[in-house]
């Protein structure tokens, strides 16, 4: 039986772990996943969702802040592991333990040479691409620059978010790798190099790339909002404060750029350059998530027609 180490963080490596479980071939002999963080407004400790895989599994855990140089690393190099799989782990390995292995994979939630980086579902729908996927590469040191050794897509719905397309693209990472990683490690399956000239980059989203700026036009706006929902949340000003919107549509409309041109008890419409957003779920600041229907029956309830989001 193949000895691996796994490291991985969220959700998506999550899938991909208990993937491997499932499929028998492989002992995972440890798990690394970043260390516990407090989240939410009562700022409470939550392990990650790697983390609660591995315990289930009574998997040894180690949870380094930073693994090159650490005393976590050190265990690791003696374990004996024949390979490492990673998953979204969301730090650099050092040469030192890629060095020990006998192979190193990680699956990566684009199709690569495009988006490098550790946002490429973010950035698939915000650039509004029409399919999304995965590819399992060989880990180098430079982020995301490994061989190919397999990918893997599928096509971007409308109703697709952030959160949806994680959820797929988990799934459609761990059948990937269950079904490639088999082959590589005989030699059937040879890896390929990246075309550099193609290489694109996915960082971390920035907080001033949440901002919504009604100039640009429905479709990029509607490709925004989707593309940071349920994380980080695409946000505009509304009376001077920020005002968060999770979820809208696409619809026609015409009017002053970030002006209501259209309200009901129901339906709060926003003109943008060219076609407009029909607002559905928002946050006004110091509230909390709600409805469109909720936020105009309550806090929004003088909204009216004319009057502007944005600076």
């Amino acid at each position: 039986m193949t000895k691996i180490i796994f490291m991985g963080t969220p959700a998506f490596a999550a899938t991909v772990l208990e993937g491997i479980v499932a499929d028998g071939k492989y002992e995972v002999l440890a798990v690394v996943t970043q260390p516990d963080r407090a989240v939410g407004r009562k700022r409470n400790i939550q392990m990650t969702p790697v983390k609660e895989i591995a315990l289930r599994y009574q998997f040894p855990i180690y949870q380094p802040e930073k693994l090159t140089g650490s005393q976590e690393l050190a265990e690791l190099l003696t374990l004996g592991a024949d390979g490492i799989v990673t998953a979204a782990f969301g730090q650099f390995l050092p040469t030192k333990l890629l060095d020990s292995v006998d192979f190193a994979v990680n699956v990566h939630a684009s199709l690569l040479p495009k988006y490098r980086g550790g946002a490429p579902i973010h950035y698939a729908l915000i650039n509004g691409d029409e399919r999304a996927g995965v590819t399992i590469m060989e880990m180098v040191k430079e982020m995301d620059a490994g061989d190919m050794i397999a990918s893997d897509s599928i096509v971007i719905e409308e109703s697709d978010n952030v959160g949806t397309l994680f959820e797929k693209l988990a799934v459609v990472g761990r059948d990937l790798l269950l079904r490639s990683l088999p082959l590589y490690l005989t030699g059937e399956l040879q890896p390929i190099a990246q075309d550099t000239s193609q290489v694109t980059f996915s960082p971390n989203i920035q907080p001033e790339e949440e901002r919504l700026d009604w100039h640009k036009s429905a479709r990029q706006l509607f490709n925004q909002v989707r593309g940071m929902y349920p994380w980080p949340v695409a946000h505009t000003l509304w009376k001077g404060e920020r005002f968060k919107i999770y979820e809208a549509v696409e619809v026609a409309g015409t009017g002053q750029v970030g002006q209501v041109i259209a309200r009901t008890k129901k339906e709060l419409v926003v003109a943008t350059s060219q076609g407009a957003l029909s607002l559905k779920t928002v946050q006004p600041a110091g509230k909390p998530k709600m409805s469109i229907a909720d936020f105009l029956n309550g806090a929004g309830r003088d909204v009216a027609v004319g009057d502007q989001f944005g600076e």
